[in-house]
C-alpha cells in the first residue's frame, strides 16, 4: 500500500476546528513581565497533538519569552501552562515532557557527535545499549550515519545543526520546540532544512513550535502560525488565511509585501464596494462579509503579484489606473516593480511580475509609462 505523503497528510490535519479535540499546550491567560515590560501579556492560546505551530513576529514581541516559558525557563507572573492536560506552570525544565533547540546548538566542544545526542539519555541513566541504539536510531534520523565519532568543530553549520536535533529527539519529548532553528543556515540549506524537518514532523508524529522572524519559513512549515505583535496575539490561523486575509494592517504588512491604499466608501452594490482613493482613484472590492456604510474610512490592501502590467490601456476590467515606472527590482525569480500613480509626489505601488522566461530585453523601462490592472477579487478590506 503506497504511503500518504506529508502533503495530503497536512491537508487534512486542522483539529483546532474540531470542537471535540483536547489541546496539547494550553496558555491561559499568562502574563509576564521584565521589570516594567510586559512582554507577555494576558495570552491564551492552545497548541494540538502533531502540530507544527509557528510563532512569528519582530524582535522583542514576545515570541522567545512565551517559548522560554513553555520550556520551564521562565515563570509567568500571572496565569497557568498546561501540558496534555496538566498543569506545568511550576514544574522545572527537566521534568517536563518537552525538549529545546536552541538557536545556537548549545553543542559541546569537547565530546564527540554520538556523546552530544546521548547526554540527555545519561543523564535519565538509561541502559548503555538503549543508549547506544537510540543514538544511532537518531543519527540515521538526522542523516548523519558514520559521524558519531567526529567533533563538532569537524562538521558544517547544517551537520551541526542536525546534531542539535538529534540530541533534542533523543529523548522523545511530547512537544518539541525550535528557537531561529536555521537562522544559521545559508539560504539554500534553509530551505531544504525546513522541508526535511516537516517530514520528519510528520513521521515521528510529535508536536512542533517554532520561533521565527523569517516569515517565508514559518508558512512554509507551520499547519498555523501566530503573528504577535507587543506580547499579544494579532492574529492565529493557517498560513494561507493570514496572507490573504490579515485581521489588521500591521498582519497584512508585516506578512508580505502590500500596497496600502487609505480612502472612504464611495458605494455599496451588494457585495461591490468602492473606495474612492488619493491617487489611485476608485478601487473596487468584492468583499462578502463587509459591514460598511457609504463615507465610511476604509483600508485596502492589494498583494504585488496580484496586479498585473501593461503597456496599453486594458479593457473588460474593472480596476486600473496609470502610472509611470519608477524603479526596477530584479530577484531572479520575480521582478519587482515600482510604479509612480497620480503624478510626481504620488503613490508608489509595487508590482510583482513573474520571470517566466528567459528574456534578454526587458518588455519594461524606467520611466515607461504602463496600466496597472487587478480583479475586483484581488483587493482586500482592512480595519481603518
Amino acid at each position: 500500500m503506497r504511503k500518504a505523503s506529508p502533503g495530503s497528510v497536512r491537508r487534512a490535519f486542522q483539529p483546532w476546528n474540531d470542537p471535540a479535540a483536547k489541546p496539547l499546550v494550553e496558555f491561559r491567560n499568562v502574563v509576564k513581565r521584565f521589570g516594567p515590560v510586559t512582554a507577555v501579556s494576558d495570552l491564551s492560546l492552545s497548541l494540538y497533538p502533531r502540530e507544527f505551530f509557528a510563532l512569528l513576529g519582530p524582535s522583542g514581541c514576545g515570541k522567545s519569552t512565551l517559548m522560554r516559558m513553555l520550556a520551564g525557563f521562565e515563570r509567568p507572573d500571572a496565569g497557568e501552562i498546561l501540558l496534555d492536560g496538566v498543569d506545568v506552570t511550576a514544574v522545572p525544565p527537566h521534568l517536563r515532557p518537552v525538549n529545546m533547540m536552541f538557536q545556537s546548538y548549545a553543542l559541546f566542544p569537547h565530546l564527540s557527535v554520538a556523546d552530544n545526542v546521548a547526554y540527555g539519555l545519561k543523564r535519565e541513566g538509561l541502559p548503555r545499549a538503549e543508549i547506544t541504539r537510540r543514538v544511532e536510531e537518531m543519527l540515521g534520523l538526522v542523516k548523519l550515519e558514520g559521524l558519531g565519532r567526529r567533533r563538532p568543530e569537524q562538521l558544517s553549520g547544517g551537520q551541526r545543526q542536525r546534531v542539535a536535533l538529534a540530541r533534542a529527539l533523543a529523548k522523545r519529548p511530547k512537544l518539541l520546540l525550535l528557537d531561529e532553528p536555521m537562522a544559521a543556515l545559508d539560504r539554500k540549506l534553509r530551505e531544504a532544512t525546513q522541508f526535511e524537518l516537516m517530514d520528519l514532523q510528520s513521521e515521528l508524529g510529535l508536536s512542533f513550535m517554532v520561533v521565527t522572524h523569517d516569515q517565508d519559513e514559518a508558512m512554509t512549515m507551520a499547519d498555523r502560525m501566530a503573528v504577535m505583535d507587543h506580547g499579544r496575539l494579532v492574529q492565529i490561523g493557517p498560513p494561507d488565511v493570514i496572507y490573504e486575509a490579515p485581521a489588521n494592517r500591521y498582519v497584512a504588512e508585516f506578512v508580505g509585501d502590500i500596497n496600502i491604499f487609505e480612502g472612504r466608501v464611495a458605494a455599496v452594490d451588494g457585495e461591490l464596494i468602492t473606495v474612492e482613493t488619493p491617487f489611485v482613484g476608485p478601487v473596487i472590492l468584492d468583499e462578502e462579509d463587509a459591514a460598511l456604510a457609504v463615507g465610511e474610512a476604509a483600508l485596502v490592501g492589494l498583494r504585488p503579484e496580484k496586479i498585473d502590467l501593461a503597456h496599453d490601456e486594458p479593457h473588460g476590467v474593472s480596476n486600473k489606473v496609470r502610472g509611470e515606472i519608477w524603479d526596477i527590482g530584479y530577484l531572479g525569480d520575480f521582478t519587482m516593480v515600482q510604479v509612480m500613480v497620480g503624478g510626481e509626489g504620488g503613490h508608489l505601488v509595487k508590482v510583482a511580475l513573474a520571470n517566466r522566461t528567459r528574456r534578454i530585453a526587458r518588455p519594461f523601462a524606467w520611466e515607461d509609462k504602463v496600466w496597472l490592472a487587478w480583479d475586483v477579487e484581488a483587493g482586500l478590506l482592512l480595519p481603518p
